[in-house]
């Protein structure tokens, strides 16, 4: 008996472990409370850490808030592909979540998931991108405005007097909501005659470096000539900026090309400042605390906006920057990626 015990104690020491485990980390890592009735159930089907800078401290900023301590039981799927991501949702809303928070790899493809959701009570929140659907599917979206980011950055290039604006284009994935709001804003500038693209290019589902720079390695080599990188993520920025470097092109202040990233990376800004690149275009990733305070307002019977709320977001040239601005509102600190790259 006293053998019998003690096996049997182990395995149920065993079992317990292993319900810790599971009921606090999920797959991907992300916080996961279990089924405690007491919390607030949220799914939340976001992009990669890995896509960007700007994706990891969103993808953190989401796992910080929807936590334990704030009284939720959360789960985060982190991927780039829309199949995945539909997949993911369909499985939150039979899983009888609460919430479903959702930032689309791709702006189409949606209606079903998100007709899944109202029929079975699941209130939807977008975070940093839109979905192609009506306002009526989901409760609310904070999301910045891409399209403006786009007519900001290129109001601000075709206001640096120069005789003529030859362009590559580095565009993110096409098909994101990011992709086509700042790629717009160029593409219309082209069809009024202010700017040309000379190149036309992206970093590919995973907003590449190393894509981006062969775009502009294989523009160079094509003898292009150009005087403008527009890259859409402040990473692609970085990688074009290598190619050009090792072409031994200029740019920056004073430089033959001007080099124009999003995303307001801290390297990027430091970039700006230091007048390596020209200019950086905001584009804030911390929305939790703002849905989770539209959650809360929910849950205490208050009410809350509807439809698309922007995010406030600026742009900063190597006039404009200051270190105030980095401090406050650049966004990561990675020392694999925050070098200065001149």
């Amino acid at each position: 008996m006293k053998i019998r015990s003690k096996a049997y104690k182990g395995i149920v020491l065993a079992l317990v472990l292993v319900l810790a485990v599971a009921g606090v980390v999920s797959a991907n890592g992300s916080q996961d409370t279990g089924g405690d009735s007491s919390m607030i159930k949220v799914g939340i089907v976001n992009l990669p850490p890995e896509e960007s800078g700007y994706r990891q401290a969103n993808v953190e900023d989401m796992n910080a808030v929807f936590s334990e301590a704030h009284g939720y039981s959360a789960r985060q799927t982190n991927t780039g592909d829309n199949s995945e991501q539909i997949a993911a949702a369909q499985g939150y809303i039979r899983d009888g979540v609460d919430y479903l928070l959702i930032s689309a790899a791709n702006a189409s493809g949606w209606d079903n998931v998100l007709k899944a959701a109202k029929d079975a009570g699941v209130t939807v929140f977008l975070f940093d991108r839109l979905i192609d659907t009506a306002e009526s599917n989901y409760r609310a979206a904070l999301v910045s405005d891409m399209a403006t980011e786009g007519k900001n950055t290129v109001n601000w290039l075709l206001g640096q007097g120069l005789s003529s604006y030859k362009v590559i284009l580095i565009r993110g994935q096409l098909g994101s909501a990011a992709e086509i709001g700042r790629s717009k804003a160029v593409l219309d500038a082209q069809a009024a005659g202010k700017l040309s693209i000379v190149a036309d290019g992206t970093g590919g589902d995973s907003w590449s470096l190393e894509e981006a720079r062969k775009v502009v390695e294989a523009a160079i080599t094509a003898g292009k000539d150009f005087n403008v990188i527009y890259a859409e993520n402040d990473g692609m920025a970085q990688g074009a900026v290598q190619a050009l470097d090792a072409a031994g092109i200029t740019h920056g202040k004073g430089g033959k090309v001007i080099v124009i990233g999003f995303d307001f990376n801290r390297f990027a800004l430091r970039n700006v400042q230091a007048g390596y690149w020209n200019y950086d275009q905001q584009c804030s990733p911390r929305q939790a605390s703002k849905i989770s305070q539209w959650i809360m307002d929910l849950e205490a019977g208050k009410t809350i906006p509807s439809g698309v709320v922007f995010n406030d977001e600026i742009g900063v040239d190597t006039a404009t920057i200051t270190d105030a601005i980095i401090e406050n509102q650049g966004i990561n600190d990675d020392p694999g990626k925050g070098v200065i790259t001149k």
